[in-house]
């Protein structure tokens, strides 16, 4: 019987597949390779370390993972093994946009502005990017758009404005937002993306927000620049999660434990897409299973006002922000122990 070791934390999945396979259970940051040694799939989160520490003795030939982000997972070496790995991509897409949105919409309030005759930068341009910069455009922002490997593909750009380098939005943006993925090789390497010269750049005040992973913005250099007026922070994803460093957090603006897109919706996104490709993998009959407890939401366009006025009924970023304040060396269990929220646009 097809056996599959999955975290413990991830949403709505207790049961499914028990009828058809032999399940266990476990926390994700303690799965080794005793607990993998005879499994035939892992369905993980971020905190499994997919490697091969833990997998060349082992019988896995699948990885889903029920996250957008697969840092966590050593692709390269996954590859030469033969074992197929399945990313949640864009299944949280609009609950980060919904976690961009309640920043824009504090810092709208607290500093007075109004998106008109303001800069929105952009970089990344995928899911939850593309999603960030049309809406944007909706709201009444200028959006600049900065993705190279989309670039040289010819993707079309979601700003009307086409691709522009990194230093156009450091030079010209009054907020800039960073949805790219974490990768430490090659000419198109995030990893300390946003660095000396980047902040370096800006203009003064500029708000800065990352929710993509902690580590595409190098914290000392970031710190720095807050300290210094050059820039503000709103900050998700941090350096060396979840030991965070609480002087930056200090620093920030706004700070939340890893949340962005942990909402109802999107957490059940991936979950099915985890269900689903582990499912068509083994050819198990759980083809297009969905949770059958969340309801799903029809995307809509909602406007500049009707945002503002809406967005803290569903999304209280500044109570999650104090929250985390309050007790910064709780980040895992204060991001375990979330209540996801629901999508409403």
């Amino acid at each position: 019987m097809t056996k599959i070791v999955i975290d413990q934390a991830i949403p709505y999945i207790k049961g499914v597949f028990e009828p058809f396979c032999r399940v266990v259970y476990a926390d994700g940051r303690s799965i080794g390779p005793d607990e993998v040694a005879d499994a035939d799939a892992l369905i993980v989160r971020t905190r499994t370390r997919c490697d091969a520490a833990l997998l060349e003795d082992s019988k896995v030939q699948v990885i889903a993972t029920a996250t957008v982000g697969f840092d966590h997972i050593d692709m390269r070496w996954c590859r030469k093994a033969g074992i197929a790995v399945f990313p949640a991509s864009g299944a949280n897409a609009r609950g980060v946009l919904q976690w961009v949105a309640a920043v824009l919409a504090s810092d709208s309030t607290q500093q007075g502005w109004e998106p008109g005759g303001r800069t929105l930068g952009v970089v990344g341009t995928g899911n939850v990017g593309s999603l960030s910069a049309v809406y944007g455009q909706l709201w009444g922002f200028r959006v600049l758009c900065c993705d190279p490997p989309r670039e040289r593909k010819k993707r079309p750009s979601p700003s009307a404005e086409g691709y522009v380098d990194l230093e156009t939005i450091a030079r010209e943006s009054d907020i800039i937002t960073f949805h790219t993925p974490l990768t430490n090789r090659g000419e198109d390497a995030t990893y300390h993306l946003a660095g000396k010269e980047f902040f370096s750049a800006l203009k003064p005040g500029t708000l800065v927000l990352n929710s993509s992973r902690g580590e595409v913005a190098d914290t000392r250099e970031f710190s720095r620049a807050i300290r210094s007026g050059i820039c503000r922070g709103a900050v998700d994803t941090w350096e060396n999660e979840p030991d965070i460093d609480t002087d930056f957090l200090e620093l920030t603006k706004l700070g939340t434990p890893h949340i962005a897109g942990y909402t109802e919706q999107g957490k059940a996104n991936a979950s099915a897409m985890a269900v689903n490709c582990v499912a068509s993998f083994f050819g198990l009959p759980l083809i297009g299973w969905y949770p059958p407890q969340v309801s799903r939401i029809v995307p809509r366009k909602i406007g500049w006002d009707e945002m503002k006025a809406t967005i803290r009924d569903y999304f209280d970023i500044q109570a999650e922000d104090a929250r985390l304040r309050s007790e910064p060396a709780a980040f895992e269990a204060l991001r375990n122990s979330y209540v996801y929220r629901r999508e409403y646009f």
